[in-house]
């Protein structure tokens, strides 16, 4: 974010032949190359400016916000909702002390997804990668690739664990 008191000291620049970088620093770029050619637009833009520096500052601010995703005052406007169903239970079971089996199956996708799902159904609809390895017992690329296809779809959405950050896959029709 930029400042106003800062603004007006690179308005001060005029001084020492360097006009119009007041207007560089909120990116006005086109006008403030013509205000360092012309010295300030011949003075006469320059000293107007020091009327328009807050306004200025005002519009590149709300600008940078807007790209940031915040609202005129600051406030995020896409907030992350977390379930409070979450936060009360633990996220790890006893059925993830299970032992995954000894080598992983090769299936086909289809089928993986419907195992990944049926794993979910079982968690309240969520999921994370090393739990679909541990229940259909094949490999991380292979769980991790059919859940993004899932994602892809509009079956699954990705969140994070509010505690350890883990990232889960929730099956929107279960939960």
């Amino acid at each position: 974010m930029n400042d106003t008191s800062t603004s007006y000291l690179f308005w001060l620049g005029w001084f020492f032949g360097l006009g119009g970088l007041h207007r560089l620093y909120n990116k006005k770029l086109a006008s403030g190359l013509l205000w360092m050619c012309t010295w300030g637009f011949f003075g006469v833009g320059q000293f107007l400016d020091v009327v328009f520096i807050p306004s200025m500052v005002n519009e590149h601010n709300l600008k940078l916000r807007s790209q940031l995703g915040l609202s005129p005052e600051g406030v995020p406007l896409n907030q992350n909702v977390v379930n409070p169903s979450l936060l009360a239970t633990p996220y790890y079971s006893e059925r993830d002390s299970q032992t995954p089996p000894n080598g992983t199956e090769s299936i086909p996708q289809d089928q993986l997804m419907v195992r990944l799902a049926k794993a979910a159904q079982q968690r309240e609809g969520k999921i994370s990668v090393t739990q679909g390895v541990i229940d259909t017992g094949t490999s991380f690329e292979a769980v991790e690739s059919a859940l993004q296809e899932m994602v892809k779809k509009g079956y699954v959405g990705i969140d994070n664990h509010p505690v350890n950050g883990v990232v889960i896959y929730e099956f929107l029709e279960l939960g």
